[in-house]
């Protein structure tokens, strides 16, 4: 039986009564980043919807090139499938270069498995210097899609970055919060739906 199968079994019971675990990843190097901003920020409405949230930084976990073989006993390599092994669903934030996701977000779930990948809840986001798109967006869905991952129907483009941010590294327009709002409350609602995890107090 795949683990997709098990999830879908899973849903139709009740299991043990704990919160919807989450794991979030940024796929930029930068010091400064905004992706992680955006990552922060998401990740902090999540944890208000009652879900435990962890939060990998790429930037410091100085993860191998995937190769295929080799990168089993890297210490980044190990916390990364067991971060995402443990969790239910993730959080992919990418900054968009040159109409796709980064290389940095895409070698990170290149050294996973369907072990750790298959039947996990995703919710996207894409942060980008110009005017907002779905392009990175759209292939982060087809790479969740091949390793039997589920998309939320919500997902989140953040245009003109340096725009985007207060001085508190909130979200400044009022639109593009209620979107947020509304991308965390359906990743942590849907990932316990299919998980078959008590929908917390939070959501009701």
């Amino acid at each position: 039986m795949s683990a997709t199968q098990q999830v879908i079994d899973r849903s139709m019971d009740t299991v043990t009564d704990r919160p919807v675990k989450i794991v979030g990843i940024g796929g930029s190097l930068r010091p400064e980043s905004y992706t992680y901003r955006a990552l922060d920020y998401a990740a902090a409405l999540v944890r208000g919807y009652g879900a435990d949230v962890e939060i990998l930084d790429l930037r410091q976990m100085e993860l191998p090139f995937c190769k295929s073989g080799g990168e089993d006993e890297h210490p980044g390599v190990i916390q990364l499938r067991q971060a995402f092994m443990e969790a239910d669903g993730a959080i992919l934030a990418t900054p968009e270069y040159h109409g796709g996701p980064s290389g940095v977000l895409k070698n990170a779930l290149d050294l996973m498995s369907f072990e750790q990948l298959d039947g996990k809840v995703f919710g996207t986001i894409s942060v980008l210097g110009g005017v907002s798109n779905s392009n990175a967006l759209n292939q982060l869905r087809h790479h969740i899609r091949w390793v039997h991952g589920w998309s939320i129907p919500e997902q989140i483009a953040v245009g003109q970055a340096w725009q985007a941010f207060d001085e508190n590294g909130a979200i400044a327009d009022e639109k593009l919060q209620q979107r947020f709002d509304k991308f965390a409350r359906s990743l942590v609602s849907t990932t316990a739906t299919l998980r078959g995890i008590p929908l917390p107090a939070e959501c009701s």
